[in-house]
């Protein structure tokens, strides 16, 4: 166990802003603990291309087109777990709980795939903001057995982490001052519900077009790269609640 560690690069995030540096004293992190790879994912919405929501990963060199073409994401154990975790939580131990769900088989041999591809065991550590899951990070490999007081602080570290990394290249406005009209505001409390265009035109009573003005208006203003984006950012500037 190395406390000592984790506490100094806690420390040393707070002082780093650089995106290279970050995930490069990040990779050292993990390198010395055992884990071979990791992902820094936003929480995808409705509209999210999947690959703009890899702030940072490394994984093995297959693994990612064997994931898509097989469509792991509907049944993977650990994402269906991670929708409704509070805290962090260990690969190997979501399968149990889901013993009765209709994609079992299909479950665990995603699982084996995992493993055949240098995936065994890992940890995902959920990131939360007040609208609920914004993200997590997720470091694994080889099994590593991590004591409570690590795992802990890897906690804290995958929540400085996560939002450097959102934050890195000063390309968000931080300004709490950001201006939306009415209409906006609008769809942007629809949006942070989870409506898609099609709802939001229909409570709004305008058209699909419209909306996705509104949208693009609220990420351009917000300088948001998606509307996932835009939903954590006026959540974090207090523009809604």
């Amino acid at each position: 166990m190395n406390i000592n560690l984790l506490v100094q690069f806690i420390g040393l995030l707070d002082e780093l802003s650089c995106r290279e540096e970050i995930i490069a004293e990040f990779e050292r992190l993990i390198d010395h603990y055992g884990f071979d790879y990791y992902g820094v994912i936003r929480q995808p919405g409705p509209h999210d291309d999947p690959m703009s929501l890899v702030l940072s990963g490394r994984w093995p060199e297959r693994w990612p087109e064997i994931y898509i073409r097989k469509k792991y994401i509907i049944v993977d154990p650990t994402i269906l777990y991670l929708n409704h975790a509070r805290a962090a939580f260990r690969w190997r131990d979501t399968i149990a709980a889901f013993r009765s769900a209709p994609h079992r088989t299909r479950m665990e041999r995603m699982m084996v795939d995992a493993r055949n591809n240098g995936l065994e065991d890992g940890y995902i550590f959920p990131v939360h903001a007040r609208r609920g899951l914004v993200g997590n990070i997720t470091v694994g490999g080889k099994a590593v057995d991590l004591h409570p007081a690590e795992l802990g602080l890897f906690d804290s570290v995958a929540k400085t982490l996560f939002w450097k990394l959102e934050n890195a290249g000063g390309k968000e406005k931080a300004d709490a001052q950001v201006h939306l009209t009415r209409r906006e505001m609008e769809a942007l409390r629809y949006l942070a519900d989870g409506m898609t265009s099609h709802e939001i035109a229909r409570v709004l009573s305008i058209s699909n077009h419209t909306v996705d003005w509104y949208m693009n208006g609220i990420q351009a203003k917000l300088n948001a790269k998606n509307r996932h984006h835009a939903v954590a950012l006026s959540f974090r500037l207090g523009l809604i609640s």
